[in-house]
């Protein structure tokens, strides 16, 4: 049974850059224009990386297929609630697709403070064809894979080193491993850690985990 209530950068820099010629007088309004003008340019070559830090650290090879703006992108996932946020991700529209068969959408937007370790189209198209679409098709045993992948709160990646969490379908998910190296219940890897949306943090995993 799906429980509804259960689960709720900045950058510094100095710049210095007096010449050694002319006087004080004179260099003091170019220096002061061309820190003005450095930070200007750091913060567009970040493309706002002070946000997407605050946003999360993220990690692992799969983020480098995340959009570097828009919606879809670390920044734009941060300002929506995770099933919307998922569904402007390029990653993530198989799971999009199981979440509105299942009718969790709105479930999954009004949580508060989960995590979702969430497959990517490549972890669904693991599974055969004909098993994926009966489970598409049967709408309890979706909801129990779905849930299965949701735990409460908000795990950030040293909480993976050696975590148990106990799933909103009901049964543990279990991880393990350090730095960027995470797996999920022994043989789903992180693709993509720590991506933050508005009311979840995710995992974007290369298996779909099947609940016992």
């Amino acid at each position: 049974m799906i429980r509804k209530s259960i689960l709720a950068g900045t950058a510094a820099f100095l710049a210095l850059g007096l010449s050694a010629c002319g006087s004080m007088a004179e260099e003091t309004e170019p220096t002061e224009g061309a820190a003005s003008e450095e930070a200007t340019d750091q913060g567009m070559d970040d493309g706002g990386a002070g946000m997407t830090e605050t946003a999360g650290e993220n990690f692992g090879p799969g983020c480098a297929s995340v959009p570097e703006d828009g919606a879809g992108s670390f920044e734009g996932m941060a300002q929506e609630p995770v099933a919307t946020a998922a569904s402007n991700n390029p990653l993530l529209s198989t799971l999009v697709t199981a979440v509105t068969e299942a009718d969790l959408g709105d479930t999954l937007n009004s949580a508060e403070d989960i995590t979702v370790f969430a497959p990517t189209d490549d972890a669904f198209a693991k599974i055969p064809e004909e098993d994926l679409q009966a489970l598409l098709a049967d709408k309890e045993q979706l909801t129990e894979v779905l849930t299965y992948h949701v735990v409460e709160g908000r795990q950030a990646p040293d909480a993976l080193e050696d975590g148990t969490f106990a799933s909103l379908q009901g049964g543990d998910v279990t991880t393990e491993g350090a730095g960027e190296e995470f797996t999920v219940n022994g043989d789903s890897e992180v693709v993509c850690g720590n991506v933050q949306t508005a009311n979840a943090t995710v995992y974007i995993v290369d298996t779909v985990l099947m609940p016992e």
